[in-house]
């Protein structure tokens, strides 16, 4: 036996990205535009790194609070009362190290060995791997995808659910579809949870880049204060922030010394420094969030009408996020085919396999970036489905 035999299996069999590997390819390839990643191409603006900096050099480099800043969660609080018109208290908010960790510490509350969790797929990989380590055992159901795009059938979730069912892991809008749910579609999924006793992992990352209103529909829009319901977000999308590793959870009052020990346990609380830059994110980034989904917009508009031109794709814009997720008619090998795209069209694409049932045949096109650039990729994209 080897060394590697003697690990747990959970973390044996912890999948490789098929993202990541796409992107190893291609990453040092002159003249690359990179569509493949979940992020846009601007750095964090000097508003937010200007007060982290001042933190950093105000010597605010000790041990903080677990839970997080109390600037921070009141903040927290102030950004829901703009943008979701409700009030909450910022003992109702968590900092943690990203959405990933928000994500992994949901898990590990209410799921574990023997457990089951339901997710909608295609999904961001990452949420069913980290069920996978916690011991779970994610099971996916897929989207339904026709001309009108994608939608959401509750009683295929109903059906998935077993006496070993512990919780459904809902995305919307949608990484990597932009499939974003309704009022009504959240309200079905949480009356199935109510009569179920199932916790709800509500993943709203993605919930102000949405091309329908001012943000898209919410399980708080028809929520209760004592459903379970779990929302983990990250500072990373929003702000330009990726880098940072700073997100939250909002959880019920009751559960907030749970999440504490969580945080103490695992990465005992997010450095102070980097929560200062994401206090002046909050309170004077709204300016900035709203240019930054007009531009998202636009770009998505380019591509779309771009791709369908060449008659041979298969594609429904989204209605959130900033993806493009898409059929190429005649292609079925799309891993094959994302490298060959790289090698012959300078366009790094991530293949719709990394995303799991559903994602078969499928690509995804990362448009959050400056216009020439979707512009160039467009063109060079639908040169190579015109030839392929």
């Amino acid at each position: 036996m080897t060394l590697f035999d003697h690990l747990r299996p959970e973390a044996r069999n912890a999948p490789e990205s098929g993202i990541v590997a796409v992107m190893s390819h291609g990453r040092d390839k002159d003249g690359m535009i990179p569509l493949w990643a979940g992020e846009g191409d601007l750095a964090t603006p000097a508003f937010i790194s200007d007060a982290a900096n001042a933190a950093l050099a105000g010597g605010e480099t000790f041990y903080t609070w677990q839970r997080g800043i109390p600037e921070l969660r009141a903040a927290l609080a102030r950004y829901y009362g703009r943008h979701f018109g409700q009030s909450f208290a910022p003992e109702e908010f968590i900092a943690t190290n990203g959405g990933m960790h928000a994500i992994q510490l949901a898990i590990d509350a209410v799921a574990g060995h023997g457990d089951e969790v339901v997710y909608l797929s295609p999904a961001w990989p990452n949420f069913a791997a980290a069920a996978g380590i916690a011991g779970a055992r994610p099971v996916p159901v897929t989207l339904d995808r026709s001309g009108n795009g994608w939608t959401c059938d509750v009683e295929k979730i109903e059906a998935a659910l077993t006496p070993a069912t512990k919780a459904i892991f809902v995305n919307t809008p949608s990484n990597p579809t932009g499939w974003t749910a309704d009022r009504e579609t959240l309200a079905a999924i949480l009356d199935l949870a109510r009569s179920r006793g199932l916790w709800i992992v509500a993943d709203e990352i993605y919930s102000l880049f949405y091309y329908g209103g001012k943000r898209a529909p919410s399980f708080l829009d028809v929520a209760d204060a004592e459903d379970r319901i779990l929302f983990v977000n990250s500072f990373s999308k929003n702000w330009a922030m990726t880098g940072w590793r700073v997100g939250w959870l909002k959880v019920h009052p009751e559960l907030q010394q749970v999440f504490e020990n969580l945080m103490q346990y695992s990465i005992s609380g997010v450095p102070a420094f980097l929560q200062r830059g994401a206090v002046a994110a909050l309170d004077g980034g709204d300016a900035f969030v709203a240019e930054q989904v007009e531009r998202a917009r636009a770009a998505r508009d380019i591509v779309c009408d771009r791709l369908l031109a060449t008659g041979r794709v298969d594609l429904s814009p989204p209605a959130g996020a900033f993806y493009a997720f898409f059929r190429i008619d005649g292609v079925t090998d799309v891993r094959k085919a994302a490298f060959d795209i790289i090698d012959h069209a300078n366009v790094g694409l991530a293949p719709g396999t990394a995303f799991g049932a559903g994602g078969e045949g499928y690509f995804r096109l990362c448009f959050h970036r400056r216009l020439d650039e979707i512009e160039q990729a467009s063109d060079r994209l639908a040169r190579w489905i015109e030839k392929a």
